[in-house]
């Protein structure tokens, strides 16, 4: 299992862009799976259905099943939010994950870039950028590969390219403790 992210100011279209990444990885022969950061309270979660009444409850974890597919909802309650190692370590095996958010954390990761947002580039501030994605001119004597935002075979080039195995982004996620 290899690990990609994709990272970028609110408003730049990594969700876009992820969804027009995996059908052209899928169309390269690669399973992919995403682990998305929100900085907000969110709920996959109905009120009135089972599932949310046993949360409610006071259940820690929901599995829900069926024929088609299965979720699990963990209510963190009063824990800290899990960091990004964890959460790849709940993740079943697949060729490539694409990790959209984190973008302090220091695994290998796209910037997206919108000139619209009027937000500066996060490279070279930022930990792990490997590569840009932008509708914007690089800059001159960029270290790292720039294609266009829609330049999505450029993309998911450079996404298995610069893609690290899972040991690998465990390991420099232990040695850099994420940023507060």
């Amino acid at each position: 299992m290899r690990v990609i992210g994709l990272a970028g100011w609110s408003g730049a279209g990594k969700t876009t862009l992820v969804a027009r990444l995996i059908p052209e990885l899928r169309r390269r022969g690669m399973s992919v799976s995403t682990l998305k950061h929100a900085h907000h309270a969110f709920d996959i979660d109905q009120p009135g259905k089972d599932s949310h009444t046993h949360r409610e409850a006071g259940a820690t974890e929901v599995l829900v099943a069926s024929s088609r597919r299965y979720a699990i909802v963990h209510e963190l309650r009063d824990e800290p939010e899990p960091p990004l190692a964890q959460l790849l370590g709940r993740l079943s095996p697949v060729d490539l994950v694409v990790v959209e958010g984190f973008k302090r954390e220091p695994h290998p990761k796209i910037e997206v870039h919108r000139t619209a947002n009027g937000r500066p580039f996060l490279f070279p501030e930022f930990p792990g950028i490997v590569a840009l994605a932008t509708d914007a001119e690089a800059p001159p004597g960029l270290p790292v590969p720039a294609m266009h935002l829609d330049d999505v075979p450029a993309i998911a080039e450079a996404a298995t390219a610069h893609a690290l195995p899972l040991p690998e982004v465990l390991a420099r996620l232990a040695a850099e403790p994420s940023p507060a």
